[in-house]
């Protein structure tokens, strides 16, 4: 039971490693955000794709799933685009911090769509995570477009927390790859049309990142972060995955040379504090189905 729980808070871990490298890889990529959403999308769905075919999986849905996975495709496909406005208008930093108001979110929403226990540990370490956000933000100025930026996120955020609550209990019945197949195939269906409003040499021109955002961020981090789902609670999950932003801010640092400032330091050190106060907690919580 020990080496399981190990095992599952690594999974998580590795999930928000891969998913971070989208601060990064949104910041780099010089296209217009649809165009970028949209290519990712569908670069992700033939990955996924071939994937599932290989291992065998079924892409059977039940009718009565059909519409909260298309719903959640939805909201993933309004997340990501958020969220990656919020990256143009602001830094890694500003982009990925301001999304995780979700756990704060979450833990309100969870009780009242899921029909679970309140629990107020989660609004107490929900609230550390603000608190570690608010040391690593700048102060805010409404007369930039940090504060429009933080206005995204913060949409993006409400609508990863709604999608993740509709998905809780349906990683019981499909595969995480499945899932995410789904999810990539709604996202580029909706977004396609917006693929031919530039030149394709253009979208060429960034392959390497695009296909880094479709592989890595995408059906890898992505998939490995819904399967996380059959573990823990959403709430649960929602502040593990709360050290996401520290890897993301790394990242940024070594790749983008977004040197952090010791404000940053404090408030990565307030976030991972919540993430191993909830590793620990959740260690003696029963596995939700």
């Amino acid at each position: 039971m020990k080496n399981n729980h190990f095992q599952h808070l690594l999974e998580i871990n590795l999930a928000m490693l891969f998913i971070a490298t989208s601060g990064a890889l949104g910041r780099y990529v010089q296209l217009p955000v649809t165009v970028t959403i949209g290519t990712r999308a569908i670069l992700a769905f033939i990955v996924l794709f071939i994937f599932c075919k290989w291992k065998g999986f079924s892409f059977k849905i039940y009718k009565n799933d059909v519409l909260a996975i298309l719903v959640s495709g939805v909201l993933m496909g309004i997340h990501w685009i958020t969220y990656f406005y919020a990256l143009k208008l602001s830094n890694v930093a500003i982009g990925m911090l301001s999304i995780f108001t979700y756990p704060v979110i979450t833990a309100f929403l969870e009780p009242i769509l899921l029909k679970t226990k309140f629990q107020l540990v989660h609004l107490l370490l929900a609230f550390l995570v603000l608190a570690g956000m608010y040391f690593l933000s700048p102060s805010l100025d409404l007369e930039n477009t940090y504060t429009i930026a933080i206005g995204f996120g913060v949409f993006s955020a409400l609508a990863y927390a709604l999608r993740n609550i509709l998905l809780k209990r349906k990683v019981a019945k499909y595969n995480g790859s499945i899932l995410m197949a789904y999810q990539t195939a709604i996202v580029g269906v909706m977004l396609l049309p917006f693929l031919f409003t530039i030149e394709p040499v253009q979208i060429l021109s960034q392959w390497q990142a695009l296909v880094a955002l479709a592989v890595l961020t995408t059906a890898i981090g992505h998939t490995l972060f819904l399967m996380t789902f059959k573990h823990f609670n959403i709430t649960t999950v929602s502040i593990l995955s709360s050290v996401q932003p520290v890897y993301g801010i790394l990242i940024g640092t070594i790749f983008l040379s977004e040197i952090p400032k010791g404000t940053t330091i404090l408030g990565g050190i307030l976030i991972l504090s919540s993430v191993v106060i909830e590793s620990v907690r959740s260690k003696k919580q029963p596995k939700l189905s």
